[in-house]
């Protein structure tokens, strides 16, 4: 506590100063941690003094309080990038990182417990910069790194407000910021040296080298490519979960199920709700149970005893392959390719369709979804044709991500679909009778095809890569979907 308070003293985090008529001072608390090693041992205690962020007024003591942080979209891409163009990589880790943002309003805070010699009467903190606990601390950290980053030469992305790059000549380097976590890679050491010492002269940093893990995400380089996977993670929810003693299944979810609002409700649905909110993040690096977790997600509210059943089974899935992960290879073109479908009425509770979609930087998996769309369609066709308007929105978006990251995609992207009908409504501008009532945004997908950003392509149903987001497959399909994804497990016995 004692050093704490020594380090706010030097970072000019405050002054005293009697509290003002018509005033009111927020509060603030000591929050206690015990780090430890990996060996399980104590490594240091850690004391940290936050606001009381909860008693702030709106327009009184703060006014915007959003930060941008990186889509794990944009995590991707650049890891994509790096292992098709041999580019190194490494972390970098801010210490105290909202302790550096400067306030913009009068923030008057009670003395922290541990300052007795000035805690006089209606002697309060005058903040300077910002603490954690105040709602706009992100917003003004984000705010502060960003016109350091930019006065460095480094342009900010507008296709993802995270991303940071510096183009001189034939040198080429990118940052990408989460929170306090940074990413820079590029083609030019010197650069990147240069980068990480400016950072250094601004902020307090700690350079971790080599990028390994990353927001929870183990990360492993070779010459052949990067591997990227969350098995720590996958290892946690199968202990927490507690089925260490039962089977694995080659699924996740079994084939035709359609999950329903009867049964018996949940005695204790917080249970259900933690397991599927940690199956949602492990949806970073695993495709494969995607459909599955979106599914259960729909039932949060009211989870009955057969969905948290069919949790345990993506569960028992997980147990089968808890390692398993994206491979980015290095043996890569680079060009942008998209497979979509749909399953039509495939929701038994609103009858609205499954929009399912996968986005190729050359062979490596960089983007997918799967969602209920909002409407009922009253196809096949216009479900599919949905589907394929919003594969079109995240390759037009990929476009300009991939333009501000140094690589320009010269060639339309192709776009799969396994529906002829769809194929012929977005190449023909018609309106007849079976499309006049889709919404005019839907007809997006027919400007893009147009201009030449994107052209569609027919795959038959047996390829069909984006299957396996809408709908519960058997083993002898889901097993070889999975691989043409680029899933792989790299833990697996060779």
């Amino acid at each position: 506590m004692h050093s704490k308070l020594e380090a706010l003293r030097a970072n000019d985090t405050w002054s005293l100063t009697t509290l003002p008529a018509g005033k009111l001072p927020i509060g603030c608390r000591w929050v206690y941690k015990v780090k430890h090693r990996s060996d399980g041992s104590v490594e240091r205690y850690k004391a940290r003094l936050v606001a009381k962020g909860f008693t702030q007024l709106e327009g009184v003591d703060y006014q915007e309080t959003f930060s941008p942080t990186a889509k794990i979209i944009s995590v991707r891409c650049l890891l994509a990038l790096a292992a098709a163009h041999g580019w190194s990589l490494h972390q970098m880790d801010v210490n105290n990182a909202f302790l550096h943002g400067d306030l913009a309003k009068e923030i008057y805070m009670s003395p922290p417990p541990g300052l007795r010699r000035q805690r006089e009467e209606n002697m309060v903190c005058l903040l300077h910069k910002s603490l954690y606990g105040l709602k706009q601390a992100s917003r003004q950290w984000f705010t502060k790194f960003s016109e350091a980053i930019c006065s460095a030469g480094y342009e900010q992305s507008r296709a993802d407000y995270s991303l940071f790059t510096r183009k001189r000549g034939k040198s080429f380097t990118a940052l990408l910021i989460y929170v306090d976590d940074i990413l820079i890679t590029g083609n030019d050491p010197i650069s990147i040296a240069e980068t990480k010492k400016f950072l250094h002269s601004n902020f307090h940093l700690k350079d971790l080298g080599s990028l390994k893990y990353f927001l929870g995400i183990e990360i492993s380089a070779s010459k052949n490519g990067i591997f990227f996977s969350q098995r720590k993670y996958a290892l946690e929810i199968i202990k927490d979960a507690g089925p260490l003693g039962a089977a694995p299944v080659d699924t996740p979810m079994e084939r035709g199920l359609k999950l329903s609002d009867k049964g018996d409700l949940l005695r204790e649905p917080g249970q259900y709700r933690r397991l599927v909110g940690r199956l949602i993040y492990l949806t970073v690096s695993r495709p494969d149970i995607t459909y599955a977790v979106h599914v259960l997600s729909r039932f949060m509210h009211q989870p009955r005893k057969f969905h948290m059943e069919a949790a345990l089974r993506v569960v028992r899935y997980l147990k089968g392959a808890p390692g398993q992960g994206l491979f980015f290879s290095s043996n890569s073109d680079c060009k942008l390719r998209a497979y979509c479908d749909s399953d039509w009425a495939g929701c038994p509770l609103t009858r609205r369709s499954t929009t399912g979609y996968c986005v190729f930087l050359g062979p490596s998996l960089i983007s997918w979804r799967s969602k209920r769309q909002k409407t009922v369609s009253l196809s096949s066709a216009e479900a599919e044709y949905r589907a394929m308007t919003g594969a079109c929105c995240e390759l037009t978006w990929l476009r300009y991500l991939l333009r501000d990251l140094g690589l320009s995609q010269q060639e339309s992207a192709l776009l799969y679909c396994d529906n002829k009908a769809a194929l012929h409504i977005a190449a023909n501008p018609v309106f007849h009778e079976r499309t006049r009532h889709i919404e005019m945004d839907c007809h997006y997908i027919k400007d893009k095809i147009q201009d030449g950003s994107v052209v569609t392509r027919h795959v038959g149903s047996a390829h069909q890569l984006a299957d396996v987001l809408t709908k519960p497959l058997g083993k002898e399909i889901f097993v070889p979907m999975i691989h043409k994804l680029g899933v792989q497990d790299i833990h697996s016995p060779t």
